[in-house]
């Protein structure tokens, strides 16, 4: 039995939740109130946030390892691109400066009343440098590597989708056309829709 403990809004879930449906494994799905969290899930991890997986007794409690232990199950569209060496090292490099850099500037963006040393404005500054450096990566194909989706382009979709929405408005009018165009047809796209139903 394969359980993954969950929040339906949390965009570590979100990745966890798309890589477990694209690669078809079955899962139950446990939405987590994060002010009463169950005790079954604290007892697989100590951590208390979500994700966490477990698979007949494994636990993994890191979204990004659940990714990768769901790929490995069945990657049909090569999301790991397999036989590219170097697009596996441009993978991991942005996941880490998502998951490090971005996340950070994400926060005291939309949080920025708890931020007080800067405007929301400084924050968003902050964070627009990474929006930029993705629009580029798009210029050319689809996705940020290839003209399908890699590993980069779902792990990274659920926070660009968190930054894009706490101003909809500036997002829409910024020169990003091409990431803008990504991440509408990922907001569009089964895998999401699926996952995020309620």
């Amino acid at each position: 039995m394969t359980t993954l403990y969950s929040f339906r809004r949390c965009p570590y879930a979100m990745r966890a939740r798309m890589a477990l449906r694209y690669s078809g494994v079955e899962v139950s799905i446990v939405e987590v109130s994060l002010k009463a969290k169950p005790a079954e899930m604290l007892a697989l991890s100590s951590k208390g946030t979500v994700p966490v997986l477990d698979v007949d007794g494994q636990v993994i409690d890191e979204s990004l390892e659940i990714m990768r232990w769901a790929l490995a199950q069945n990657d049909p569209q090569d999301w790991l691109l397999k036989d590219d060496p170097q697009g596996q090292l441009t993978i991991a490099a942005l996941i880490e400066e998502n998951d490090q850099a971005f996340k950070v500037q994400l926060n005291r963006y939309k949080y920025a009343e708890r931020y007080p040393e800067h405007a929301m404005e400084f924050y968003r500054a902050e964070g627009e440098v990474f929006l930029r450096k993705l629009d580029q990566m798009l210029e050319g194909h689809a996705c940020l590597l290839a003209d399908h989706p890699s590993l980069a382009d779902v792990a990274l979709m659920p926070f660009v989708r968190q930054f894009a929405h706490v101003d909809r408005e500036w997002f829409a009018q910024t020169p990003y056309r091409r990431l803008q165009a990504w991440l509408q047809r990922f907001i569009e796209s089964t895998l999401f829709t699926s996952i995020m139903a309620k």
